[in-house]
């Protein structure tokens, strides 16, 4: 069995690519520079150069193969534009879906996100769920046109996609939110942000081989959600500090506080280093409720995940090791309390003056009443 590859170096990529090649599948795997052909040599597959906006590129990869997953996909604030992440998540998948249609692959798996379904306000949705918008970031919203406007068209024309939709995804190896939140905990920053904040944790193993339970038993046509349990965030850094022994924060700090200062942010990331736990990105999901089932992949892929308990040690373990292992620690902890601290304080000033601009026109307004008549 053949496997073509793209975001074969990504988070879940790698977990994906070192499974098939277990798995006894020959794995070809996209890579857009000599490193990216290194790691994926060390992980067993032939690395294949190319990338995914230019088609000519991708047809030594998929001509051929049995099987094509399409995981790469491109995030605001990590060295893409906001344009280049429509261009990435959207014409980057109309290119490897359509061309591996048309080259008669028989299988062909997408990555979507549980992003697709917006705030679900409290709500645990199934596959069926849908949400126009608005999004409240890039990603989102270019996955949500990939999803919407690229896959399921091709599908009607009768490419053999599965779609898979991924929850919130931790383990070692992350650099992204749920990581650098663990992070944040791990270093004692003393207040949790939005803490009601409600995601799914599951491990990047786990998801990684349900995108092969996908390809060995996914329906063409269906769409399957890989999610974790449901957990605000206050509610997980509390079952961190039992899991590590370290205090839990003491502060909780709402998301109504922390949101307003995204543009902020946006403005002064590309001139300082700032934690992705305070990017605009993570910022604009702060007090939201990310909330999908996998009923439907336990049921018909047969698709399991690892305790919470053994999956959160393992990473941070992987938290520990790497600090001590970058020597930098002090100058990192250092960092991350100084945009904590930056970001509670505007955060507050900000939460100070819309509160005394409120107060200030209710004044304004009672003393432009006209006085009552006296009956």
């Amino acid at each position: 069995m053949i496997a073509f590859v793209t975001g074969g170096t990504g988070f879940i990529g790698r977990r994906l690519v070192r499974g098939l090649v277990e798995g006894g599948y020959q794995v070809r795997a996209l890579a857009r520079s000599p490193r990216s052909a290194a790691v994926l040599a060390e992980l067993g597959a032939t690395a294949v150069p190319g990338n995914i906006l230019d088609e000519a590129s991708l047809q030594a990869g998929i001509q051929g193969s049995d099987v094509v997953f399409h995981l790469a996909a491109a995030y605001p604030g990590r060295g893409a534009s906001w344009p280049q992440v429509e261009i990435v998540n959207v014409d980057g998948a109309r290119n490897v879906l359509r061309l591996a249609h048309a080259l008669g692959v028989p299988k062909i798996i997408y990555a979507s996100t549980v992003n697709v379904f917006g705030d679900t306000h409290g709500q645990s949705v199934h596959e069926d769920y849908f949400y126009a918008g608005p999004f409240r970031n890039e990603y989102a919203r270019t996955k949500w046109l990939a999803h919407y406007k690229v896959a399921l068209p091709l599908l009607e024309k009768g490419a053999p996609i599965v779609i898979v939709l991924p929850g919130g995804v931790y383990g070692p190896g992350d650099c992204g939110f749920l990581a650098e939140a663990m992070r944040f905990f791990y270093r004692g920053v003393p207040f949790a942000p939005g803490p009601e904040t409600i995601l799914t944790y599951a491990y990047v193993d786990d998801v990684a081989q349900g995108f092969m339970l996908a390809a060995a038993r996914g329906k063409v046509g269906e769409s399957y959600i890989l999610a974790g349990p449901a957990i605000p965030l206050g509610e997980m850094m509390d079952f961190w500090a039992h899991l590590t022994g370290r205090p839990a924060p003491p502060a909780r700090v709402p998301a109504g506080v922390l949101r307003p200062l995204a543009p902020l942010m946006e403005a002064v990331e590309s001139f300082v280093g700032i934690p992705a736990v305070f990017s605009p990105q993570a910022l604009s999901i702060l007090g939201t409720t990310s909330i999908a089932r996998s009923d439907k992949a336990r049921a018909e892929l047969g698709w399991q995940t690892r305790p919470l308990q053994t999956g959160m040690l393992e990473t941070f373990e992987w938290i520990a090791e790497t600090g001590e292992a970058a020597g930098g620690t002090a100058v990192a902890d250092l960092r991350l309390r100084q945009a904590a601290g930056l970001a509670l304080a505007a955060g507050l000033f900000l939460t100070w003056r819309f509160t005394r601009r409120r107060r200030q026109s209710a004044s304004n307004q009672v003393e432009s009443e006209p006085p009552k008549s006296r009956q």
